[in-house]
């Protein structure tokens, strides 16, 4: 009796409050997020506290942190509120004019720098009400488990061959080419694969140990290495310490044509025979027939259209 008890003391809203000031660790911050006032939060956090029997955040030095059975809630909540958002979102049809999902993208930053903020900008306009979260794709981005739990609708990146266990549209293919600096001398004199491998190269930060990146995996192939002397975790920086140095960035066309009217570079062809840059936006069966990620897949796939060059 006391479990239904307390079970019938929690509605939707006190566990999204539950989740919300969990993950932002703070009372603030999390009625900024809910648009709330902070008393209204604490009030909040005051019932959760009493029906947990725990403090459930606590002080840490100048900020606070999830006790462990906190922390124990946070996955759990979380999962809750993903389903009913598609509970009653796809029961009623979605509309995106007046539909208040929140989507959750992850994609690799080697993509057009238009990319991503050409997709928010038209979620935004054709969805003024819904929410949209860009993630990082990088070595803890475990995008299967993310996306079967959930916690992504869509992965968008290039891979050589994409996981076949997930759902996969092409978005489009991109020629593999070098940028260099206007001064760099390959842009009077040319040159061969040995010059091209010779030079100094300026590559991504690894996602994971021993992580090769698509070019370096096709070197191998072809039993050649190049020298990188230089890497960097932001690829959106790196045009720029290409600019001012003789480093070689080796990647896709449409990135770098985003860069040669900015910076003082130019684009050169590759020496080296390349296959071309494939890139996908991946998703789960748990999303496949869902109206709202449908909608979702459709803005990437025509953002990635308007900004295709082939």
């Amino acid at each position: 009796m006391r479990d239904q008890a307390l079970f019938d003391k929690i509605d939707l809203h006190l566990i999204r409050v539950l989740h919300t000031v969990l993950t932002e660790r703070s009372v603030s911050r999390a009625a900024i997020r809910l648009g709330m006032h902070q008393p209204a939060v604490s009030a909040a956090l005051k019932r959760l506290r009493d029906l947990a029997d725990d403090p459930l955040l606590v002080r840490s030095g100048s900020g606070m942190t999830p006790t462990d059975a906190g922390l124990r809630m946070v996955e759990p909540a979380a999962s809750i509120l993903r389903a009913a958002e598609v509970l009653f979102t796809d029961v009623r049809g979605f509309d995106p004019r007046t539909a208040s999902n929140t989507f959750r993208v992850a994609a690799s930053d080697y993509l057009d720098p238009l990319f991503l903020p050409q997709l928010v900008s038209q979620i935004k306009v054709q969805a003024p009400f819904c929410q949209i979260e860009i993630h990082p794709l990088s070595a803890d981005t475990h995008y299967h488990a993310h996306l079967s739990q959930g916690q992504l609708d869509v992965v968008i990146g290039n891979w050589p061959k994409p996981p076949e266990d997930l759902h996969m549209g092409r978005l489009f293919g991109d020629e593999v080419v070098c940028l260099v600096a206007a001064e760099h001398p390959a842009v009077r004199r040319g040159w061969d694969q040995a010059a091209w491998l010779a030079s100094e190269h300026i590559a991504p930060t690894p996602t994971h140990p021993g992580a090769r990146g698509v070019i370096d995996d096709h070197l191998d192939t072809l039993g050649v290495q190049r020298q990188i002397t230089a890497r960097c975790a932001h690829f959106s920086l790196i045009p720029a310490m290409v600019a001012s140095s003789l480093l070689v960035l080796t990647t896709g066309r449409q990135f770098c044509e985003r860069f040669v009217d900015r910076y003082p570079l130019r684009i050169l062809p590759c020496p080296v025979a390349f296959p071309r840059l494939m890139y996908y936006q991946l998703w789960h069966e748990r999303t496949h027939t869902s109206v709202a990620a449908a909608w979702l897949r459709d803005r990437v796939k025509s953002v990635a259209a308007s900004l295709r060059k082939e």
